[in-house]
């Protein structure tokens, strides 16, 4: 499903196209993993359309995102959700799990996403608000975060709340699919199902160019790819989304050409399972 939100982001842009240049951007690959001998061509992708959102404020995209979002996840086994920014993780989340009793969160984001919530919400505060509306920090994990790129405040509430994080420095040391196994497992034991937001931003920004707040010594687009494969893999794992990638940002399609091969990962693991 498409939730092309582009409202009351920090880092104005056209993320709302990014539904549609994913779409197109799948015609340009290939069902067939040469490296590994697998062909999706016999999985069937039932394509939600884009919910529209244009000029809808995060508050009031709650309710339908979350809808669409709870009725896919009812029927089918994974639910993948293309942004639109990074708002739409919140509702995405409470559609998987109305209660936020049973539900996880795993980000692979540069930012906390801790950002206050007295100003309104917006694409730097989905975890701050997740926090408010209930759900347990100690059943959240972040990877990925950049130094230059979060605040003390955001710091300190994630340690108020349990969250599980791990920086750059931390991935470049150990690994980022150690982390991710690492945190899967924690996450596992302590919820039913888990939720993964993608923030694109994680990707180091000379690979993704149309990613507004990506930095520098971010992770590989490879990496992001290994980890979309291994998530998708997981059998709690029902939903993710793809959030922050801003088309009219892009450069000769490179981001684009890593979301669509995002997608193509994210089948690639389902169908291992």
């Amino acid at each position: 499903m498409g939730a092309p939100l582009a409202e009351r982001s920090l880092t104005p842009g056209r993320c709302d196209l990014a539904p549609g240049i994913v779409r197109r951007t799948l015609s340009r690959l290939s069902s067939y993993d040469l490296e590994r001998g697998l062909d999706l061509a016999s999985l069937t992708v039932f394509d939600a359309g884009d919910l529209d959102l244009r000029l809808v404020p995060p508050a009031e995209a709650l309710a339908p995102v979350r809808e669409r979002m709870a009725a896919l996840c009812d029927a089918h086994e994974l639910a993948v959700m293309i942004g639109g920014n990074n708002a739409i993780t919140r509702p995405g989340v409470r559609g998987l799990d109305p209660t936020l009793e049973r539900v996880a969160l795993l980000t692979l984001d540069a930012h906390f996403d801790l950002r206050d919530t007295d100003l309104g919400l917006t694409n730097g505060n989905p975890v701050t608000a997740l926090l408010e509306d209930g759900l347990a920090g100690t059943r959240i994990s972040q990877i990925g975060l950049q130094p230059f790129a979060n605040t003390p405040r955001m710091r300190a509430r994630a340690e108020e709340a349990g969250i599980v994080w791990h920086t750059m420095a931390e991935v470049r040391r150990d690994g980022l699919l150690p982390l991710v196994e690492k945190e899967l497992a924690r996450l596992s034991q302590l919820a039913e199902m888990i939720y993964v937001d993608f923030d694109i931003d994680v990707i180091a920004r000379h690979e993704a160019p149309g990613a507004p707040g990506a930095r520098p010594a971010g992770i590989s687009a490879a990496e992001f790819f290994a980890a979309a494969r291994r998530i998708a893999r997981h059998p709690k794992v029902r939903a993710v989304d793809l959030t922050e990638f801003d088309p009219s940002l892009d450069v000769s399609d490179m981001t684009a050409l890593v979301a669509g091969r995002w997608f193509a990962e994210i089948l690639a693991g389902f169908a291992s399972r």
